[in-house]
This record gives structure tokens, C-alpha cells and sequence, in this order.
């Protein structure tokens, strides 16, 4: 990972765009509709540290070398992180291709490398994610203490998020009706009985291409990950980051955790995982076999 990506909050915040032209028109429609405090500076002002205090973010966008240089500069003696439009070496950070739906932001970024490739992979990603992903993430958000409060295990929160993204009140949260959706959660939450979870074996020797996407997707909706040795990096990659990652464990200890209700992603390298699954299907575990593509 050549640059960390970050989200910083808007509301409350002020945002600064110094400079003129369409490059800083840009930038204005880039925060049309955001809780922040647009702050536009043009000529001297963009030059003068004081008109930057207090921002969160500084972008600076004009044709002129000097002006971007100098302005650049006032910006860091404020202390504020900059964006210089086209010059990644003035540059704190870089603008990513931004997918807005609302609570639910989507960013891929170049490192200013490519930004013309950043923008058609956002088209692509952004068929992908519905209109309607920012009032489920609201929705999820208004009832958040409530969820935490009831669910304190977070793989059981994990659990009842997965089944109510699928579920009426995320349907209810698409289309418009906030009210009935946050009713409809509820009745979700105290009805809550997220059951057993499963074993998914998963062949992890490699290549990572060679994974169909339920495979992928399972690693990412894991809780824990039960790996044999020499497992493929790219593998574990796909893998939540915070799961729990153990080496091979003994069926019974595998049943005890999916008794516990966790979702565990057998990767499988070595022979003679049949006959584990077959002994975990003997203690009335559910597992699921996921192949590898072609």
C-alpha cells in the first residue's frame, strides 16, 4: 500500500479552494451538497496563511506554477494539509474518484498516478452499488448504540447486519421510508437468533485468481480464519483484517466456535481436509465446500 487511505468527517469543518478557473470549479462541485464550509480565496488572499486557519483540508487549483507554489506554502504554515490540482509534488494528499451515496462514500485513488484510470474504475464500482446505499447506512447508524447495546459480541452484530442488509428493513431504508425501516429493524433485534455459524473450506494454495467470488466473498465475511501452513499471501489478503487467524485446530474445537455462532474460513492447503469435514458434518456442523474457478 503506497498511500493510507483516509476519510476525514465534513460536518462542522471548513474545506479551502484557492485559486480560479475550472480546475477550482471542480473542486466546488466535488463538495456540492457536504456538510462543510466552503472557504473560495483568489489572488492575494490564497497567498496569505491567515486565510487558511482553522481549515481541515486545503485544495489549490490554478494554471499558474508560482501562484500554486506560493499558495501551497501559506497553507502549510496554517498547518493545513494540501491538494495542489496536477502537481502531486506540492501535494499532502491526492483527491481520489469519489462514488457519493450519501452516509455510504466509495473512493479509488491513483496516488495521482492515473487519475483518468481511477475514474473508470469508479464507473465500474458505481453500477455496482445502489443509489439507495446511503439511507441502509443511515438506517444502520440511527440504531448503532442500540445494536452494540443488545449484540456486544461483535461477530453476532456481524451476524444480524448480514441478515438485515438482506432483510425489509434495508429494503424499507431504499425506498425512502426511514420511519418503517427503523421499526422493522428492531423487530429484527428482538427476534435476533443468529444461530450456528459454518465452516467454509476454501483452497488456498493459489493463485488468487483462481478463487470464485463466493470464495472471496466468504473470506471477507469471516470471523475466523483456520489456516494449514502455506497458505498464498494473496489469499489472506482477501480476508478481513481483523479476524481472528489460527492454525489448524482439532474438530472439536472447530465445532465449539461455530457453535459460538462465528463463520470460519477453513483454508485448506494440505490433503485430508475431506475427512475433517466429513467428521464436522458427523457433529452436525454446517460446512460448505466453496471451489476454486475452472
Amino acid at each position: 500500500m503506497d498511500a493510507f487511505p483516509a476519510f476525514f468527517p465534513l460536518a462542522g469543518r471548513t474545506v479551502v479552494i484557492a485559486g480560479a478557473g475550472e480546475a477550482a470549479q471542480a473542486k466546488l462541485r466535488l463538495f456540492a451538497g457536504s456538510p462543510a464550509t466552503i472557504r473560495r480565496l483568489e489572488g492575494a488572499a490564497a497567498l496569505d496563511p491567515g486565510g487558511y486557519a482553522g481549515a481541515a483540508l486545503a485544495f489549490i487549483a490554478s494554471d499558474d506554477d508560482a501562484f500554486a507554489e506560493a499558495a501551497a506554502g501559506a497553507a502549510r504554515a496554517a498547518h493545513v494539509p494540501v491538494n495542489a490540482v496536477d502537481r502531486p509534488a506540492l501535494c499532502d494528499f491526492t483527491t481520489p474518484s469519489v462514488i457519493d451515496r450519501g452516509a455510504v462514500v466509495a473512493a479509488i485513488g491513483t496516488g495521482g498516478a492515473s487519475p483518468m484510470l481511477a475514474t473508470l474504475l469508479r464507473h465500474d464500482i458505481e453500477a455496482r452499488v445502489p443509489a439507495g446505499a446511503g439511507k441502509v447506512a443511515a438506517l444502520f447508524a440511527s440504531l448503532q448504540d442500540e445494536v452494540r447495546a443488545a449484540l456486544p459480541q461483535a461477530h453476532r452484530r456481524r451476524a444480524f447486519l448480514r441478515m438485515a442488509l438482506a432483510g425489509p428493513a434495508a429494503r424499507a431504508a431504499m425506498a425512502g421510508d426511514q420511519a418503517l425501516a427503523i421499526g422493522l429493524l428492531r423487530e429484527a433485534l428482538a427476534r435476533d437468533n443468529p444461530g450456528a455459524g459454518v465452516v467454509q473450506f476454501i483452497d488456498a494454495r493459489g493463485p488468487v485468481d483462481r478463487l470464485t467470488l463466493a470464495a472471496a466473498h466468504a473470506l471477507a465475511a469471516a470471523d475466523l480464519l483456520v489456516c494449514d501452513e502455506g497458505v498464498d499471501d494473496a489469499v489472506l489478503d482477501l480476508a478481513r483484517r481483523d479476524a481472528e487467524r489460527l492454525g489448524p485446530r482439532t474438530v472439536a474445537e472447530l465445532a465449539g466456535r461455530v457453535g459460538e455462532g462465528l463463520r470460519v474460513a477453513r483454508l485448506i492447503v494440505c490433503p485430508g481436509w475431506r475427512a475433517e469435514q466429513a467428521a464436522l458434518d458427523a457433529a452436525g456442523v454446517e460446512t460448505e465446500v466453496l471451489p476454486i474457478a475452472g
